[in-house]
């Protein structure tokens, strides 16, 4: 059941992105924001969309916050990718924007991501506009200077740092960089839902955490042509992650406690949220 609910929410959300997208026009930005929002798993808008199923919101509207994510996600993986960042070439199998075209265009289109993420939420089809204002200024807290871009920053400083970061250290980086993008999806479920955010925003916590060991663990146990993107990058720059801290078993471990306090914050729901809790099983079973 898990398996398609998550395949028609991707089919459903990139059936969307596809349409909102394409009455930008031909331009090269707007074609390289279509190609940025392409592919992909999709999770953090097909938490939006379950989150929001929880209280019974109409899938048409939820979307418009499923997509919105889904846009500031793809900006920000636009920005990472970039020389200056992480210098990567490939992102979900296929070249990274700035490698396609040029830098200046992966700049712009991940600005321009990030821009229409917002218009996304400010359409009148997203919510009544008490919703709309809480959704626009929960992302603009979740993806800006207290939160991912702040994540972002800690990352890279952590690359020159005299010393390997601490357990603590990483996982406060970890939970800005990565988690936050996790933990609004569910909110916003909540808010649509003019429900208390606070279950699930729990269970958002403990699979944005469980989310980044898998990655550090697929890093090092995962293929690069499954994943769809450069592995092993971590460990060649000597950089501290939840495998080099805690052990690959260690780190398993941490991920499998993670998934239990996930689900124990989705028990107020019931039956309801099975889906969001075999998404926390999925994270840590992934290979990509």
């Amino acid at each position: 059941m898990f398996a398609q609910a998550l395949d028609a929410a991707q089919r459903a959300i990139t059936g969307f992105l596809a349409e909102e997208l394409a009455r930008l026009g031909p331009d090269r930005v707007a074609e390289g924001m279509r190609y940025a929002t392409n592919g992909g798993k999709r999770l953090r808008g097909f938490l939006v969309l379950e989150s929001a199923g929880l209280f019974d919101v109409p899938p048409a509207q939820a979307l418009f916050a499923a997509g919105s994510v889904e846009c500031l996600h793809a900006y920000s993986l636009v920005h990472d990718d970039l020389p200056c960042m992480d210098d990567d070439d490939l992102r979900r199998g296929q070249p990274t924007v700035h490698v396609k075209w040029d830098e200046a265009t992966a700049v712009l289109v991940g600005d321009a991501l990030q821009t229409f993420a917002f218009e996304l939420l400010a359409d009148a089809r997203a919510g009544d506009a008490d919703q709309r204002v809480a959704l626009i200024g929960s992302l603009a807290r979740a993806s800006g200077a207290q939160g991912m871009v702040l994540g972002q920053a800690q990352d890279i400083a952590a690359e020159t740092a005299a010393l390997p970061l601490t357990l603590e250290q990483i996982t406060e980086l970890q939970g800005n960089k990565t988690g936050r993008l996790i933990e609004w999806p569910a909110e916003a479920g909540a808010i649509l839902g003019r429900a208390d955010p606070a279950p699930l925003r729990r269970y958002a916590r403990a699979i944005g955490l469980a989310f980044q060991i898998a990655d550090d663990i697929l890093d090092v146990t995962g293929d690069a042509a499954t994943a769809g993107k450069a592995l092993q990058k971590d460990a060649a720059a000597g950089k501290a992650t939840f495998v080099s801290l805690l052990g690959l078993d260690g780190a398993k471990a941490r991920a499998a406690d993670l998934v239990a306090e996930a689900e124990a914050a989705l028990a107020p729901y019931g039956e309801k949220a099975h889906n969001l809790a075999a998404l926390a099983r999925y994270i840590i079973d992934r290979d990509r």
